[in-house]
């Protein structure tokens, strides 16, 4: 607002501003009071349109007087002028309220892409330009808010229905569902399940050491793409090449090496992540605030490109970048030495799509203006616009082959070398320029082609002589694990995670094809990771950008989903219906828009109803292979030494192996415990197999009470059986809850009429509430 109001000279014009969205979808509870208890007969619940009411701020503090002072500012205007951020989210903050307060004048969309005045000026020559902008942003509007009535729908009856007819017992928490980060998790548990799975083999490699006519050796690899697993084939092969002679094949050929592209939102956070362990949050975070102020472009894009308009502007961006950042290995090009370049592969095209890539303004920070981590955002987003405009390196690469006649056919051996001839824009990285070469997320690394460091100089068509080849065995590797910077990536580009042509033509998005289709949107990728985790589905492993594990609580849940109804665990299949939603914002009418979004909330309501359906027929887990974390999140908690000498015990006892992770995790050891030492209930005794009862588990409280007594009381730990059952532990509260006396002191006399009774140990109590979202819906603990 502040950066408009210079804008505007006129005293009619009145300039207010939002913060953040104003107003939240209400509660089911505060909807109907019979909602607000968890009970599957009340299931499904639906409504036409979602109540909302006033929300809060950061700090606490109700929206209310904003929106009363929006409604004052809005009495007798002719016009508004909707300048939020140029996305779903930033039309739906202004035009909910609009809504909510009734305004029937006319609309206009100022979309700012940046906030510096070159970029303001040419938003409001483009509104100016589009008498039917107001129009299209109803239509983003109206997609946004059917994005948050499936949210509300699926969060709230999914939640409620999995968590009371799926959840096993054992587990307190509640099983939270969504319609994004469900096939998410599942995504995850399917590359979760081929690492668990994976046996590595192996395969192997010949090597041949040549000789050639002028004295110079070197060494020819037999490597194919097609790895060799069978080791007779390898011999074959390698027997026929110690005979070998005859001439080498010589190429020499210049590889031109382009620059990277620039960062969208996803790539940003990647490269954040690897560079300085950021969390995708924090990025978004400092990315947000060099926007606001005018040092960066909108930072919630898609795209990796600019449109071919913004051309022009590249060498006086340059100019304003390299002032501030200092001496740079190579010279910023002037005007006329500025590479452009056009088309899919390169920087510049006609339609980037909604957003342009993240690039840097004319308006540079001066030293010490922003913070020290956004000066290191801010300038790594300024030498990737650099280098996007300086000439491609170029490097010399030269590949010696052989073709050897074996019993199974020809096979090429060959090695290559290469020398950088014109280092071009990797210049202004030095030795960065190859470590930021990016491996695609959740596949095993590639076989590099055999190489050599130098290669002595060889002519087209020496003759040679091989020598003694020798097989070298390597083993395949499991496919890597997506980390924390490199989910938003994934997610966005789930093309890259499908081998199948058809379902990769089906991720395809003919509407921009630099984009394709995949889950969520940019602006709400980075929430979905930390929801996995709070829920126990996912855990972080260590290292900087820590690598994504997904629990047996994640593997239990989505099992059950897929059992039940699969298309909610079907990552492609939610792509493709993002792609469908998403044509609701690409209406260019109101009334199209409100058809679209009408018959978009009829199927949100027809899928619900059929997942309700589904899971009412459905039967419950049993058990999960591996007890839920403690109640209330956090991190891992480790096992106490007689838990684990307990679990050891019992192993050694009955022959068993102990699991991964029964030694760190005191979750996987009481699982342990009680699916060998006797099972575990949420209530009241239950009949076991063998007639008897299984043993009911202490509460978190009474777990905490007990350590705590245990300290207190200098013991040594707490008896394996006080933490997996109710009577044990409360036997021992029993017995330990009273103050210790004095040695020697007596006990103080009891007043008449008092009896000699135990202290109780406390009430089992209920998981902690987690704070609730906009919905509420998949964050309350089931009654």
């Amino acid at each position: 607002m502040r950066q408009l109001q210079r804008f505007f000279r006129s005293p009619s014009t009145v300039c207010v501003a939002a913060e953040g969205h104003l107003l939240t979808a209400q509660e089911p509870g505060d909807v109907r009071p019979e909602w607000k208890p968890w009970h599957f007969d009340a299931l499904p619940i639906a409504l036409d349109t979602i109540p909302v009411a006033c929300g809060q701020g950061r700090s606490g503090q109700s929206h209310a007087p904003k929106i009363a002072a929006i409604r004052q500012a809005l009495a007798g205007v002719e016009r508004v002028i909707v300048a939020t951020d140029p996305g779903r989210e930033g039309s739906m903050i202004a035009w909910e309220v609009l809504e909510h307060l009734g305004y029937r004048g006319r609309i206009d969309r100022l979309r700012l892409g940046a906030l510096d005045e070159v970029s303001i000026r040419r938003a409001f020559a483009q509104m100016a330009a589009e008498p039917e902008s107001g129009e299209r942003d109803y239509a983003a509007y109206l997609e946004a808010l059917c994005r948050q009535y499936e949210d509300w729908h699926l969060g709230l009856n999914g939640t409620r229905a999995v968590s009371l007819r799926l959840r096993p017992p054992a587990f307190r928490e509640p099983w939270r569902f969504g319609g994004v980060q469900t096939p998410t998790l599942a995504l995850l548990a399917d590359l979760e399940r081929r690492i668990r799975d994976f046996v590595p083999r192996d395969f192997h490699k010949v090597a041949l050491p040549v000789t050639v006519e002028d004295g110079a050796e070197l060494v020819l690899w037999h490597a194919p793409k097609e790895r060799i697993f069978d080791p007779a084939e390898a011999e074959a092969i390698r027997a026929a090449a110690c005979s070998w002679r005859g001439p080498l094949a010589v190429e020499q050929k210049d590889v031109r090496r382009a620059p990277p592209k620039l960062f969208s939102k996803d790539t940003l956070a990647r490269r954040c992540a690897k560079r300085f362990g950021w969390d995708p949050q924090v990025t978004a975070r400092h990315a947000q605030d060099l926007y606001d102020r005018g040092f960066l472009s909108y930072p919630r894009t898609e795209s990796e490109h600019l449109p071919e308009s913004q051309a022009r502007d590249a060498a006086a961006v340059i100019a304003a970048s390299a002032a501030v950042l200092g001496a740079l290995p190579v010279a910023a090009p002037d005007a006329d030495e500025v590479v452009i370049r056009r088309g899919p592969r390169g920087h510049y095209v006609k339609d980037p799509g909604e957003h342009h890539a993240i690039v840097p303004l004319r308006k540079a920070p001066r030293p010490g203006e922003v913070g020290p981590e956004a000066w290191r955002l801010w300038e790594l987003v300024a030498k990737g616009f650099l280098a996007a405009h300086l000439p491609d390196g170029i490097d010399a690469r030269t590949t010696v082959a052989a073709e050897v006649a074996t019993p199974l056919g020809p096979r090429r051996f060959a090695v290559s070398g290469s020398v950088v001839t014109v280092p071009g824009w990797r210049a202004l990285y030095g030795a960065e320029a190859d470590a930021d070469a990016e491996a695609v997320p959740g596949k095993a690394r590639r076989d590099d082609e055999p190489s050599a460091g130098r290669l002595p100089p060889v002519r087209d068509g020496a003759a040679a002589e091989g020598g003694e080849a020798t097989v070298e065995v390597s083993k395949t590797e499991p496919p890597r694990r997506i980390t924390r910077g490199e989910m938003p990536v994934v997610m966005g580009r789930l093309i890259d995670q499908v081998e199948d042509p058809q379902i990769r033509r089906a991720l395809e998005n003919p509407v921009n094809p630099n984009e394709p289709k995949g889950l969520g949107t940019a602006a709400t990728r980075d929430a979905v990771l930390p929801k996995l985790v709070k829920s126990h589905y996912v855990a972080l492993l260590g290292g900087k950008d820590p690598a994504i594990e997904v629990t047996e609580v994640g593997l239990a849940f989505i099992d059950a989903v897929r059992r039940v109804f699969p298309a909610y665990g079907d990552p492609v299949g939610r792509a493709v219906f993002e792609s469908e939603l998403a044509e609701i914002g690409r209406a260019t009418t109101r009334v199209e828009a409100t058809r679209r979004a009408d018959a978009f909330r009829a199927r949100t309501r027809a899928r619900v109803e059929a997942l309700i359906e589904a899971v009412a027929g459905a039967e419950r887990l049993a058990v999960i292979p591996g007890a839920p974390p403690q109640a209330g999140g956090g991190p891992r908690r480790a096992p106490t030494a007689a838990m684990v000498g307990f679990a050891t015990s019992l192993a050694a006892r009955k022959g068993l192996r102990l699991p991964r992770g029964l030694k760190s995790d005191a979750a996987i050891c009481r699982a342990f415990l009680d699916e060998h030492a006797g099972a575990r209930a949420a209530g009241p005794r239950e009949p076991a197999p063998d007639g008897g009862t299984s043993a009911r588990s202490p509460s978190p409280a009474m777990l905490r009470y007990a350590a705590s007594l245990a300290r207190q009381k200098n013991l040594p730990g707490l008896p394996p059986e006080v933490e997996t059952d109710f009577a044990a532990c409360r036997r021992f509260l029993d017995a330990h809850a009273g103050p210790a006396e004095p040695e020697g002191k007596a006990a103080p006399k009891r007043p008449a009429g008092r009896t000699d009774k135990p202290k109780r140990a406390p009430r089992a109590t209920a998981a902690p509430r987690p704070r609730r979202g906009r919905s509420g819906a998949e964050n309350r603990p089931p009654a």
